[in-house]
This record gives structure tokens, sequence and C-alpha cells, in this order.
């Protein structure tokens, strides 16, 4: 490897650790269902201290080809190995790729030049954004730590407090999903997203929207279930008033997303389609879609979601932050990208209590008073919340594993 890929040697070892969190109810999209979150951590271990971070692949290839066997195999022989033989060549700057349009994601890329080393150092290997942007988030986490700061300063949040929105899955019957709502309404939650499919669509959002009345926010995400011949179908979700409708077709399917947006006033969000600033930024031209869904597990990156944050900020493009069953760990880094000033809308950064009875980090706790249905900012260095290493010894569904 060359200098120009190689991160600070600090870096002294990567640990894996497999484990699966009871779900407080089952959670259902057009992709299936889950009762337990499996989840893998990534630990980097440098000589300044120890760094967290949670990957967002899930336990099958369904929502995305990254799944966690998958993350974890790539990690241990391919990814691990590249960022371990990088760490003795001293820090550098990033390559030549995309470029940050404004000053605030360019200003935390450049004060963060250990993390900022670790897309660099991985690109070697295709796609598997998921697990780099894995390690990424422990290396930027530990970088943050020793420099005493937290991930929301080094991003450029501008808030100490985000709104946070609910993503409601799939029920077994319209009752169940109508007290299911109820209850995240009386909780706070400023914002309902529904998950839709085809014949679970235009009743259970009717059904929503009268709950909440004319002023509720109400979204839809369809996770790629519908074919270009249901435009018509979605475009009859115009007379419920929805902020929008997420990712009706296949992420490579800018062309149906184009013409539904000609066709209905909903606004039309892509989720899967957006993988980086480049991908954004052609989906925004062609009309593709008028408010973006980031995902940094998806885009490889904190770093990577910081650029299109810019990008889109500069086009005056709303952008929101998306979950993926996150415990504490990664929550608590999406909270602090959330307080970014182009999230204008609220994301599916909810409580702990929303998924979990217990959290791997102390819970993520609703405001009361004028902060209801909002979550605080972690203010602490790094991701600003502690791992509970005796909840990874307790859930743990295989031995961990240490890259040196």
């Amino acid at each position: 490897m060359t200098e120009q890929t190689t991160v600070p040697a600090r870096l002294e070892a990567i640990e894996l650790h497999r484990i699966e969190v009871p779900l407080v109810r089952p959670f259902e999209t057009s992709f299936g269902r889950e009762t337990v979150r499996e989840a893998l951590l990534v630990r980097v271990r440098t000589e300044a201290g120890d760094g967290w971070a949670e990957c967002v692949a899930g336990r099958e290839p369904f929502y995305s080809s990254e799944y966690v066997d998958g993350a974890a195999a790539v990690i241990e022989h391919y990814l691990g190995p590249a960022l371990l033989a990088g760490a003795g060549r001293g820090p550098h700057e990033p390559d030549d790729g995309p470029q940050p349009v404004g000053g605030g994601a360019a200003s935390a890329i450049a004060s963060v030049p250990a993390a900022a080393a670790v897309g660099p150092a991985l690109a070697v290997v295709s796609g598997h954004r998921m697990a780099k942007a894995a390690l990424e988030a422990a290396v930027l986490d530990a970088e943050l730590r020793a420099q005493g700061r937290s991930m929301a300063e080094c991003f450029g949040a501008v808030r100490d407090w985000v709104d946070c929105g609910v993503s409601v899955g799939i029920a077994p019957t319209l009752e169940e999903l109508l007290d299911e709502v109820a209850g995240y309404v009386e909780q706070g939650y400023r914002r309902i997203k529904l998950k839709i499919k085809p014949g679970w669509d235009l009743v259970p959002v009717g059904a929503v929207r009268e709950l909440l009345g004319p002023a509720g926010l109400l979204q839809v995400d369809a996770n790629t279930a519908y074919r270009q011949a249901d435009i018509p179908l979605l475009a009859e979700l115009d007379r419920f008033g929805l902020l929008l409708i997420e990712q009706p077709f296949a992420e490579e399917d800018l062309a149906s997303h184009v013409q539904l947006a000609a066709a209905c006033d909903t606004p039309v969000c892509l989720d899967e389609s957006i993988l980086d600033r480049t991908t954004a930024l052609d989906a925004i031209e062609r009309g593709a879609t008028s408010i973006v869904n980031i995902k940094p597990g998806r885009m490889g990156g904190y770093l990577e979601s910081l650029r299109v944050h810019e990008a889109c900020l500069a086009l005056e493009v709303p952008v929101w932050c998306g979950g993926m069953l996150e415990t504490g760990l990664g929550r608590a880094a999406n909270v602090a990208l959330a307080a970014l000033p182009g999230f204008l809308l609220p994301g599916d950064t909810s409580a702990s209590d929303r998924y979990y009875a217990e959290d791997l980090t102390e819970p993520f706790v609703l405001g009361t008073g004028e902060h209801r249905g909002q979550l605080a900012v972690p203010a602490g260095p790094g991701t600003g919340v502690a791992v509970r290493e005796e909840l990874v010894q307790a859930w743990a569904s295989a031995p961990p594993l240490l890259l040196r």
C-alpha cells in the first residue's frame, strides 16, 4: 500500500463482536419480519484509547446486499488487514474523490485525519459500504475521544436537541397498527412513518391519517416494494397529505421515480438509491427525488454523509436521518448527524425503548416540556455514550474476533 492509502500509526488492533438484542416487538417491512436485532460491533484499539461502532447490516441480505455474516467476513479477511497494514506510515490527506460543497464538511473531515484516512485505505475492496462505515466510525470515535471532542462538534451541529420520528412496521391487523401509532403519539413523537407494501397501503395510511388529524406529520416508506405499473396507485396517496413517499421502486430504477414525481404532489424521497454525493446529485438533477434520506452505513460512513448533506444544503434539498434499528451506539452518532442545519425533517432517531427493553448504552429517552418528542444530542467525547461491555458479553452470539 502507498502512503496515500494508510492510516496513522496508533491503530493497534480491531475487535469484532457479534451480539443478538431482543426487540420489544416484532418489526415487519416489505422485506420480512424481525424479532431480534443481530448486530456486529467493531472496537478499535489505539495508542490513545479505544473506539466503538455498530455495523448496520441486517441478519439477511434483503434490505441490502450486505448482511452480518458477510460484513464480519470481509472485515476479518480484507478490510481489517488493509486498515492494520496501513497503520504505520503516518497521517495523510484523503484522496481527490468527491469533494464537499460547503465549508462545514470540509472542516470536519480535515479535523479528523485518522478517520479521513480510512476510506482511501479500504478503497481497494469494492462495495461493502456498511462494513467500511463501521470501521470508519470506530476510528472516528477513538480519535475524537482522544481529542476530547464530540461527534456533534466535529460534524458542525447547530442544535442541542433533534426532532424524533418513529418508524412503524407492517402490523398483523389494522387495529393493532392504530393502537401502536396511538401509543407513539401519546409518547410525543413528532412524525409517524408507515412501512407499506402492495396490499398494505391506501387503507392503513388513510386510517392513520384519520387518527393523526390533518396536522399530524405522516410519511410512508415502501422499501422498493412497488413497480412502475403501480404509479397510479401511489399517486392516490396525495389525498392523505404526506410529507413524502420513500423509495417505492428498485434502487437502480431512477426513471420510475422521475415518473412518479411528475405524476403526484407528494414529494418523492430516495433512500436505497443514494450511495454517496455523486448519486445524490445525479438523482436530484434528474428529478427523481426532492428529499434525501441519509443513512451513514449505506453511504460508507459519516464523512461521506457530511458530503451529501453539504451538497443537498447548497441545493436547498431537505435531508433527514434514516434508521436501521440501531442500538444506542449507532443511535448516538445518528443523533449528532441529525443536528446539522440541512436536516429539516424529523428522522428515525427514536428513543431506545422503541426497540429495546435494555439498550447497549445508556438509554436515549424522549424529552419533556419544550423538548417533548426530541432527543438530546450527546455532548461527551466521541459518540458521547459508553458501551456496556457486560451486555456485549451477555448478548454474544459468537466469540469475539481479534485482528492485529
